[in-house]
């Protein structure tokens, strides 16, 4: 088997029939999909296993709800390929995404071989990096500082190896986990590999429960800090400025008690020389002021934002 395609589902019953349409209409032949049913409580369980009567490439792992990372280590625990990938449940493969994957990471013996997406609303993401990449600085900065604008467990294949060990987020993490293992993958140094073509379908803007909560934050602060310490003086300006902009979102619904409570505890003073310098007005300014500079930026980006 050479391809694994993981797909963790919780709640996703009206995009799965295109999901999984859209994965056995590959033309690549040896694939598996692994479907983990995370709880799910809307029958999303019940279709999959509808798809996997029918369809012997698949098989479907139900279990308790424990979140998506627990879900995708579960399916690459069952899966049988020399290759991962992982897809959303409400997102769709475009037509030769694994053979193209497939045949890029054959060919450049690449750890790691990133794609393109394009939303449903056909905005394709841009071309920020092509070919190998000697230096993965530049991708874990824009991570870090939630700069990124490509794939980052989806779209792209990697070595079963490479990302078996990195799927160990804690639970009460529910937003941006992906960006964590992506993290700690590339803080293996693995080799990364970039091509221009679009495999992926992203369905930008789907509604969920998930709140950000500043308890949330703190869970996922003492994560990230712990996947860049072997490098965190490199690491720690980009570090600061996502726990600004972070504070920044507060602001702007209204919690201005995060500053003392927690963010005027933690960033430090004076700030890194590498912190932006409208993002270090936010941070410096009293907060009813920085909330109205917030804001005009805001909209000024909304109206000269042309693609993604």
């Amino acid at each position: 088997m050479e391809i694994s395609v993981i797909i963790p589902v919780y709640n996703k019953a009206p995009y799965l029939d295109q999901c999984f349409e859209s994965t056995f209409a590959q033309d690549f032949a040896a694939f598996e999909v692994v479907a983990v049913d995370d709880g799910s409580t809307d029958g999303s369980g019940d279709i999959c296993d509808r798809w996997a009567a029918r369809e012997k490439r698949l098989r479907v792992f139900h279990v308790d709800n424990s979140g998506v990372t627990a879900a995708r280590r579960q399916g690459v625990a069952h899966a049988e390929g020399r290759y991962i990938m992982f897809l959303d449940a409400d997102d769709e493969l475009l037509p030769h995404a694994l053979q193209t994957l497939h045949s890029a990471i054959e060919r450049t013996g690449a750890d790691e071989v990133i794609g393109r997406f394009v939303t449903q609303h056909g905005q394709e993401s841009p071309m920020l990096y092509q070919g190998d990449q000697p230096d993965l600085k530049p991708m874990v900065k824009a991570i870090v500082a939630n700069k990124n604008r490509f794939p980052i467990l989806w779209g792209l294949i990697c070595r079963r190896d490479l990302v078996a060990d990195c799927l160990d987020t804690p639970r009460n993490i529910i937003e941006g986990e992906d960006l964590l293992t992506q993290l700690k993958m590339l803080m293996k140094h693995p080799r990364v590999h970039f091509i221009t073509d679009c495999v992926y379908r992203y369905s930008i803007g789907v509604p969920n429960s998930r709140r950000r909560t500043l308890d949330l934050e703190k869970a996922y602060d003492a994560q990230l800090r712990q996947v860049l310490h072997a490098e965190w003086p490199y690491y720690q300006a980009d570090y600061v400025l996502r726990q600004i902009k972070q504070y920044e979102r507060f602001l702007l619904h209204g919690d201005a008690s995060v500053r003392q409570s927690y963010y005027a505890q933690v960033i430090p003073s004076p700030l890194p020389a590498g912190v932006p310098l409208l993002h270090r007005m936010f941070w410096l300014l009293p907060p009813r002021l920085s909330v109205i500079g917030i804001r005009l930026y805001q909209n000024l980006l909304k109206t000269t934002k042309t693609g993604l």
